[in-house]
């Protein structure tokens, strides 16, 4: 672990404070969790280990926040009108960013882009991307079907992992009749030669 995060200006005690105020408690003890498996996923396949302790312990730090502070950081960084029609699953990621260069002055692209597509992945992905979203999938805390199976193709191979959680996503999603955002399509596309 690390004990002081120059991007965030914050110590480990502190950021955790602040997230541990921001979050209810299972949220909380996910986002260690997210931080433990980036972690080691960082050290596997050769990302920086610091920058994907910081992105697994912020990604999901806006999924608490209110529908019309969403709605309102839309409008006030003026984006794209679309998001409008989607909800929390996708604004945590993609519009939280914004809260979060707001209230920690993370400034740091890589780890915002990270967070940002963490729940819809994309068809150009940094190996800090792929690492928190397969991280944020696999924790230990997970206990879905085929979350063991996730974790052992998370073992072999980061591309296969993010094709096989994406491909995950998409059937979930589908079977469900539920809308998918058109990013995950295009990670889908990108990604799921790697499980041929």
């Amino acid at each position: 672990m690390f004990d002081f995060y120059p991007e965030v200006n914050l110590s480990r005690e502190a950021l955790l404070e602040k997230l541990a105020g921001a979050v209810k408690t299972s949220r909380f003890e996910h986002l260690l969790g997210v931080e433990k498996a980036a972690i080691s996923l960082a050290k596997k396949y050769g990302v920086d280990p610091h920058k994907a302790s910081l992105a697994g312990l912020l990604h999901d730090y806006c999924k608490e926040v209110d529908d019309e502070t969403f709605l309102a950081l839309i409008d006030k960084y003026d984006l794209d009108a679309d998001l409008k029609n989607w909800d929390n699953n996708i604004w945590h990621g993609k519009v939280g960013i914004y809260k979060m260069r707001e209230d920690f002055g993370l400034e740091d692209e890589e780890i915002l882009r990270a967070i940002e597509i963490h729940t819809v992945g994309d068809s150009e992905m940094s190996g800090l991307a792929k690492v928190l979203y397969v991280a944020d999938y696999i924790e230990e805390g997970r206990a879905f079907p085929g979350v063991i199976e996730a974790r052992a193709v998370a073992a072999q191979d980061l591309n296969q992992a993010v094709a096989f959680e994406t491909m995950r996503l998409v059937d979930y999603l589908a079977e469900r009749r539920l809308t998918i955002y058109p990013q995950t399509f295009e990670a889908y596309n990108a990604f799921i030669g790697y499980l041929k």
